[in-house]
């Protein structure tokens, strides 16, 4: 088990490196903006450029940002819409928003998942199972940004229930705060409601039908006894790293969503960051630092929970 988390760790340092490195030199291959994009601090702007070695051949201006950023954890002064601040602040500042629209949205969205994919389970092959299965898979097959304009549209402005756009401010737990992003965690929910709800029902029904549940039910066991004593908790060794890995995701957030609803969040950052007027390069390189970060840690967390929900799961082992 050691080995393989070593070995892991040692992967996912190496893929994070090349990404970053592929993001950074296809980034310098970008013609280099004008100074005078920025009006009055072109010269700020290009003494920043000569200090973070801007005018350098291209292996050397990677190392300086290799020790700068990856070691320093320097990643440099915005050049976009939070000129002359410094990135990681702006990215801090950010966080909290997408962190609780996020957590909002697991809260809302696992509980109704799992006993939704319960209950069509246990229904198998009845008028519940087909209707949850029929709307699970809508539900699965339409885009996010869909349910947002839906929601909008039907809650927002038809029924005005929600107000259109998040609440500016940092209250994100007054109740005001929270109604305005009620139409964000709906639409952020819709689908992992229902690809959870699929899983567990897949899951569910197989071990539902296995042998060791019927010779259960011959020793005297009732079907409730059955399935909450054996069948949900081995139903649940696959879903739980699944709900884990929904739980790490909540700090990436969801780009389309945070700027539909105008959320103040690093998704929406990430999207300023690439389509502004003067794109924010060193704004961008954290961004996909942090996604790409995100994206390898959840996995590797992802596959040793195995090894800790079930203990005859041995991450590694060639038996």
């Amino acid at each position: 088990m050691f080995k393989y988390v070593i070995k892991r760790l040692l992967l996912m340092v190496m893929v994070f490196f090349i990404i970053v490195s592929m993001c950074f030199i296809l980034i310098k291959l970008l013609p280099n903006k004008p100074a005078e994009q920025f009006g009055k601090d072109k010269e700020l702007i290009e003494m920043r450029r000569e200090a973070l070695g801007y005018n350098k051949p291209l292996l050397e201006q990677y190392a300086i940002f290799v020790s700068r950023t990856l070691i320093g954890g320097n990643w440099g002064i915005s050049e976009g819409k939070y000129l002359g601040r410094d990135v990681w602040s702006v990215f801090i500042e950010k966080m909290p928003a997408t962190v609780v629209v996020n957590l909002y949205t697991m809260i809302f969205a696992v509980p109704l998942g799992l006993l939704l994919g319960i209950y069509a389970a246990l229904k198998k092959n009845k008028w519940q199972d087909h209707l949850i299965s029929t709307g699970v898979m809508v539900f699965v097959s339409v885009p996010s940004y869909v349910y947002a304009f839906l929601v909008q549209y039907f809650l927002c402005f038809k029924l005005k229930w929600f107000a259109p756009l998040m609440k500016e401010g940092t209250d994100f737990f007054s109740w005001n705060m929270f109604t305005t992003m009620v139409p964000a965690i709906l639409s952020l929910g819709f689908g992992t409601i229902a690809g959870l709800a699929r899983y567990t029902r897949a899951e569910l029904t197989e071990v539902l039908t296995s042998d060791y549940l019927l010779l259960a039910r011959t020793k005297g066991l009732s079907r409730a006894q059955t399935t909450v004593r054996h069948a949900l908790r081995n139903s649940m060794v696959p879903i739980f790293p699944m709900i884990l890995g929904e739980f790490i995701g909540i700090i990436s957030g969801s780009m389309i969503i945070e700027q539909i609803f105008s959320i103040p969040g690093v998704g929406r950052l990430y999207i300023e960051s690439i389509t502004s007027a003067t794109p924010d390069y060193n704004m961008f390189m954290l961004l996909s630092a942090f996604y790409t970060l995100i994206g390898l840690v959840s996995g590797i967390i992802v596959d040793l929970s195995y090894s800790f929900i079930d203990p005859r799961i041995r991450m590694g082992s060639k038996k």
